[in-house]
């Protein structure tokens, strides 16, 4: 069973398009001098006691902020997505999420989007 560490490399290495553009515009503290990381774990205590772990497209922990490029894939499970929405919420971390079309065809939106909630926090 691959760790949690291999996961996420696995992921960042099978980007999609919406998300490459995305880290183009937010790696090396280019919007607003915030670091955000791809693909980066965030663990947290079910109410039984269990480990959940959620791996956010995007996420810059000095402003708690979580970044979801969401694709066809998202279609099907909303349930899930609301409720990972729910729990990081309850850890003070608020989540962005975006239609790949909006963030390749609507880009210049979606980073000013983006500031708005950085400049919130």
């Amino acid at each position: 069973m691959p760790t949690i560490t291999e996961i996420c490399r696995e992921l960042r290495r099978r980007e999609t398009p919406a998300e490459k553009v995305l880290w183009q515009h937010l790696r090396n503290r280019q919007l607003l001098g915030y670091k955000f990381l791809r693909q980066y774990p965030i663990t947290t205590l079910s109410a039984e006691g269990r480990r959940i772990c959620f791996i956010p497209d995007l996420y810059c922990h000095q402003a708690k902020l979580v970044i979801e490029a969401d694709g066809p894939i998202h279609l099907l499970k909303k349930e899930y997505d609301v409720y990972r929405d729910e729990v990081l919420l309850l850890l003070g971390i608020t989540t962005l999420r975006f239609t790949n079309d909006e963030i390749l065809f609507d880009t210049n939106s979606v980073l000013n989007r983006i500031s708005e909630q950085l400049m919130r926090r």
